[in-house]
């Protein structure tokens, strides 16, 4: 079983220290979904919430979130997002699926920051629309493909990221 980096030799927390390791190419590729009552699905399509367009104000928050994990988590890295992107596919009658993918050249990658750019994307969603669906569920938040650094590619098996 790999070692958990985030630990010193007497179990205390750490931040890994990265300033030995080569600038990559890094990729990071995550989705969930969020699932919500099928009329609160039509009325997101039908741009018919009273609080906007909410897979725009969602896809802004995703982004702007990916540049902010290093505040957010305590152990990540703070690093130079190079581009950053959200994409929402409807899965009817009742599931927004969210897909998040973000790049950078540097010495740490980014599953983290696409991993934080789906989470705060759904719950975006979710505020936008709580007035009249607070039993919508947000879930299955997981990494789909990562690549470059030191571990090389991971691909999720029998999922295929979006283009």
């Amino acid at each position: 079983m790999p070692e958990l980096t985030h630990f010193d030799a007497r179990g205390r927390a750490r931040m890994v220290d990265v300033g030995g390791k080569s600038d990559t190419e890094r990729e990071a590729v995550a989705r969930g979904e969020i699932i919500m009552q099928p009329e609160t699905l039509k009325l997101i399509e039908e741009g018919d919430m009273s609080k906007g367009d909410v897979l725009g104000v969602a896809r802004v928050a995703g982004i702007m979130a990916a540049k902010e994990t290093g505040r957010l988590i305590p152990m990540a890295h703070p690093i130079m997002v190079t581009g950053s992107g959200i994409d929402f596919r409807y899965r009817y009658p009742d599931t927004i699926e969210i897909e998040a993918r973000v790049r950078t050249t540097g010495k740490t990658g980014v599953e983290m920051e696409a991993l934080t750019a789906v989470s705060v994307a759904a719950l975006t969603i979710y505020d936008m629309c709580k007035a009249v669906d607070k039993g919508m569920t947000i879930q299955n938040v997981r990494l789909i493909l990562k690549t470059g650094g030191k571990s090389g590619k991971f691909e999720r098996e029998g999922e295929i990221a979006w283009e």
